[in-house]
């Protein structure tokens, strides 16, 4: 996280604080939205179909044991008109639009039928990138040629759910692949010229504050590095491995006022130059089983805000 005298000396030039800089002392991804596209863009929630090798035997079965039925996409659509429609409910919009491939593991299939979807993806007009969920353990080097060419025609960012950097953690939710596999995906994507997004989960059962901050650090240090993140709170969701364990024996999670403390020094370990996705997370009301304050997200964007305006002096608006 930056000051604002870092921010217009070394990171963005007058012209972009003028048009869209909001004030925050970090790099939202609204911002570089804007920055890049010269216009609001908005997410489509696209599920393509795929499955998991961490759901039909190849790695495990089940899933990570966080993961809801929907595999981590429980807003995402089967069509691109559906989630065009589930859109403009809240932002009448006729794009651009992100395509942004949610649910399962959207690499896991032949490169003939990846390149089928995506394509036909990416064809509208108003579509101005892709986004592809996936694992790094799904991302064979035929498969990242095809996205390196995809990427000819339009930006494509590649999101990779690393969780933690500590193996007994990393266990414990059935992730099923180690750490040198993230490290070898990575730098493939990055070596293609893909936009590279990690997503991290904060509040995982057994992981201090500081081992929390390891994993941040880790990202925040990675060679070469990483475009944006994903600071996802942990949920509890019902029907999952987690919320047995829960169930059976309640292990502590973040109050609100502890998670946008503890947002905000995730914040400040990371570099200005890294965009931030995501501070918190959605997860379905019908399915949250804990933590229940995080399903009132304007609540905890406030909250948040709240916090980098005691502990910077930021003068920042809270959200509406």
């Amino acid at each position: 996280m930056w000051t604002n005298k870092q921010l217009s000396e070394e990171i963005i030039d007058r012209a972009y604080m003028e048009k869209y800089w909001d004030g925050r002392p970090y790099y939202a991804l609204h911002a570089w939205l804007r920055q890049t596209f010269g216009t609001k863009v908005y997410k489509l929630a696209l599920d393509a179909g795929m499955s998991c090798p961490n759901r039909d035997g190849r790695v495990g079965y089940g899933g990570c044991i966080f993961c809801s039925a929907g595999g981590s996409g429980d807003f995402a659509q089967g069509q691109m008109e559906e989630a065009k429609k589930l859109v403009s409910r809240k932002i009448p919009s006729g794009g651009p639009f992100i395509a942004y491939f949610q649910s399962f593991t959207n690499t896991y299939a032949p490169v003939s039928r990846l390149q089928a979807i995506f394509s036909a993806a990416m064809t509208p007009p108003e579509i101005a990138a892709l986004s592809i969920a996936t694992r790094p353990d799904c991302l064979e080097p035929e498969k990242i040629r095809l996205l390196k060419e995809l990427n000819l025609q339009k930006p494509v960012w590649v999101e990779l759910g690393l969780q933690t950097i500590h193996p007994k953690t990393a266990a414990f939710i059935r992730r099923g692949y180690d750490l040198s596999c993230f490290e070898d995906a990575v730098r493939q994507l990055k070596a293609a010229g893909l936009t590279v997004i990690v997503h991290l989960i904060l509040g995982l059962p057994g992981e201090t504050k500081d081992q929390m901050l390891q994993s941040v650090d880790y990202i925040a240090h990675f060679t070469p590095a990483i475009d944006g993140i994903k600071l996802q709170l942990l949920h509890v969701l019902k029907e999952t491995d987690l919320a047995a364990i829960y169930n059976r024996e309640p292990f502590p999670v973040f109050s609100l006022e502890e998670y946008a403390d503890f947002v905000v020094t995730c914040l400040e370990h990371l570099p200005p130059s890294m965009v931030i996705h995501r501070l918190t997370g959605d997860g379905p009301k019908k399915l949250l089983l804990a933590p229940t304050w995080s399903a009132d997200k304007k609540r905890v964007l406030n909250t948040i805000t709240r916090r980098l305006h005691e502990r910077n002096s930021w003068q920042g608006k809270a959200y509406s």
